[in-house]
């Protein structure tokens, strides 16, 4: 099979396309012939160096994906050869084939077709176990999304909407906030031209919980615009990954910091999101009340080109890279 490798940690330029042998399903896996794959920060992060996969995954880069069960593995039920799926991956989605936990697998939601949902599965899984399942975002409540003009943002505006939150976001555009209002958001805030712990003061008076992707940067601001009880999430390190932490102004707010990373899950964890997505999140989907926000496709063999895309910013949403 074709699959996108990388040389070695660098540049763009290092993603090639060439011939690897096709995996084998364990027991407990299906093998899915792609349609389709998403780039997500993380495979960027993975290009650079800076974020290797974990033991026994697959080295080819790709968290998530879209196509056709081909093959099941011994013990698998529940699934056929033939279904068209969407599937959360530690690694292997810049191929033409993978092999995946059947855990892992989502059926096709009604409304979206099957290359926009290579787009689907990480930033669902991500924004619900960590808005959701953790935070406990529900109606009522404030949220404040870093990098609202994302894939993961994109996704949180979306989601918390359908929730019955008050959502706002940091984008460093007019044009982009502009996008992210027409997907639901309530507050936008132009991250080069205002500070968003006073913007967020005079709104709401500040967040019950913050969604960030920068780390270090904002560390000490993100507990600034706490409200009381908040909760701080954080799940990227854009901003770099060491900061100081005010430990007095998060006592007198009650306040929770936590970090969190979905590739490095156990099965077992991963399966329990999967499943809490497919009964809750799903659903939304499936009425078009969320959808998958893609700014391009690109055939696989282009992974470079949207790699760079991502390195100069301006994509909003999802980039995915066609197989087939």
């Amino acid at each position: 099979m074709r699959a996108i490798m990388l040389r070695e940690p660098g540049p763009p330029e290092n993603l090639e396309l060439t011939e690897v042998p096709d995996p084998e399903p364990a027991p407990g896996e299906v093998l899915v012939d792609v349609a389709a794959t998403a780039v997500n920060r993380a495979d960027v992060m993975q290009r650079q160096g800076n974020y290797p996969p974990p033991p026994g995954a697959s080295e080819i880069l790709g968290l998530e994906c879209s196509g056709t069960i081909s093959a099941l593995g011994e013990g698998v039920t529940g699934w056929q050869v033939g279904d068209e799926v969407c599937a959360l991956l530690a690694g292997g989605g810049y191929a033409e084939k993978v092999a995946v936990p059947a855990s892992q697998l989502l059926p096709l939601p009604n409304e979206v077709e099957l290359h926009s949902a290579a787009g689907l599965p990480e930033v669902g899984c991500t924004v619900w176990s960590n808005l959701v399942m953790h935070a406990g975002l529900s109606e009522g409540d404030v949220l404040l999304v870093h990098g609202g003009a994302g894939g993961i943002g994109t996704h949180a505006i979306q989601v918390a909407k359908a929730l019955g939150a008050t959502v706002a976001v940091t984008a460093g555009s007019d044009d982009r906030l502009d996008r992210c209002r027409q997907l639901g958001a309530d507050i936008t805030i132009n991250y080069r031209e205002q500070d968003f712990v006073e913007e967020m003061k005079a709104a709401t008076g500040g967040a019950d919980v913050v969604f960030d992707n920068i780390g270090a940067k904002y560390l000490d601001r993100n507990i600034d615009v706490l409200r009381d009880s908040g909760h701080l999430v954080i799940i990227g390190m854009q901003g770099g990954v060491k900061g100081e932490l005010n430990i007095g102004k998060l006592l007198r707010k009650r306040g929770t910091v936590s970090a969190t990373a979905l590739r490095s899950r156990s099965l077992e964890s991963k399966a329990a999101i999967v499943a809490d997505v497919r009964a809750h999140l799903w659903p939304l989907l499936d009425q078009g009340t969320v959808l998958p926000v893609i700014d391009q496709v690109l055939p696989l063999g282009s992974a470079a080109q949207a790699h760079r895309a991502l390195d100069e910013g301006g994509v909003f949403g999802k980039i995915v890279l066609t197989a087939k």
